[in-house]
């Protein structure tokens, strides 16, 4: 038997394969022991070689069901946007039939309604100038009547409302063209302030002079000088006035800053401010998108009177209960 000789680090440097000894016959099995074991490894005897390209082909090549999964994921996004789009698409097409079919409805129901607002408006001139109850009557029948068709109306604090014989100042959050139409269903015979331009709608703007709305010139200073002094002598005379103390509607939601007119008319004649906050007009009939309707719900929150004689003060404790009120309902406050 041949003796195994130790390798010297020259020698072990040199080649990584193991020295046998000089047995030719244990230098052969030593040889082939190795390149056995070196081939399992993918490696060659002569030396470390790199792979041939066909085992790098085999390897880098890139798998067909990953590129398949690849494809069908996309294609499922793709599928899903296309859905939600189309879903959306549906949806708009169903806000808009909703609109057109809600002034359908409420100018039909106008029609018939003011025939009787004109047949009974001389014996309201002679016995109810001012408070105009008969009017109101009927209008709160015309709202309720139109909205009853389209959206789900709650109504929250109605034990906070005055008697209808009793002058208040009313004031609320403007959010929607659906703002008049819930508060009419109050039943209270407050007046509104609205823009000249309104009383030229046929029917609807021929029924609020009737009602006794306060028309305003917005840009006239001396327009509005007179607006106030005018709800000064209708709440002096026994009427109530319903501001919407942010001006305009709220084109993002979020309640604006609130004009003192309102609360200067209530410091003025003594009467209560009567806070209210409405709730979801904003997102069934946006601001600035009057032709659509979206279903969904509204609420109106009726708040307990206020009283004072700063007009500054009854105006920050007004804001604040509205604006609370919101803010727990997911709105927001500028």
């Amino acid at each position: 038997m041949g003796t195994l000789l130790r390798p010297g680090p020259a020698a072990a440097a040199a080649s990584p394969i193991p020295v046998a000894s000089s047995s030719s016959a244990n230098h052969a099995v030593a040889v082939g022991v190795g390149a056995r074991s070196l081939r399992y490894r993918g490696l060659s005897v002569g030396g470390l070689r790199s792979p041939s390209p066909q085992v790098l082909a085999t390897r880098w090549r890139p798998r067909r069901d990953t590129v398949v999964r690849s494809d069908v994921v996309a294609g499922g996004a793709a599928a899903a946007a296309g859905d939600s789009t189309q879903a959306l698409s549906d949806l708009q097409v169903a806000s808009r039939v909703r609109g057109v079919c809600f002034y359908l409805v409420t100018a039909v129901a106008a029609i018939f309604l003011f025939v009787a607002m004109v047949a009974v408006h001389p014996l309201v001139l002679l016995f109810d100038r001012y408070r105009r109850r008969a009017q109101h009557y009927i209008a709160k029948i015309w709202a309720t009547l139109t909205i009853s068709m389209f959206y789900k109306l709650e109504v929250e604090g109605m034990e906070n409302l005055p008697p209808n014989n009793s002058p208040a100042v009313y004031v609320a959050n403007h959010q929607s063209f659906l703002d008049i139409y819930t508060l009419l269903t109050l039943g209270r015979c407050f007046k509104f302030i609205s823009k000249t331009s309104i009383f030229m709608f046929p029917i609807i703007g021929w029924a609020m002079y009737l009602l006794g709305v306060i028309p305003l010139r917005r840009m006239d200073s001396r327009s509005q000088l007179d607006c106030l002094k005018r709800c000064v002598d209708l709440v002096g005379k026994g009427a109530s006035v319903f501001f919407f103390p942010e001006g305009t509607r709220s084109r993002d939601g979020k309640l604006g800053v609130f004009k003192r007119g309102a609360f200067s008319v209530a410091t003025k004649t003594g009467a209560p401010v009567i806070p209210i906050t409405l709730i979801g007009t904003g997102k069934l009939m946006p601001s600035g998108m009057e032709g659509i309707l979206n279903s969904g719900s509204v609420k109106v929150i009726i708040h307990r009177p206020i009283q004072g004689n700063n007009a500054e003060t009854l105006c920050s404790e007004a804001r604040n209960v509205i604006a609370d009120t919101l803010l727990l309902h997911g709105y927001g406050v500028h």
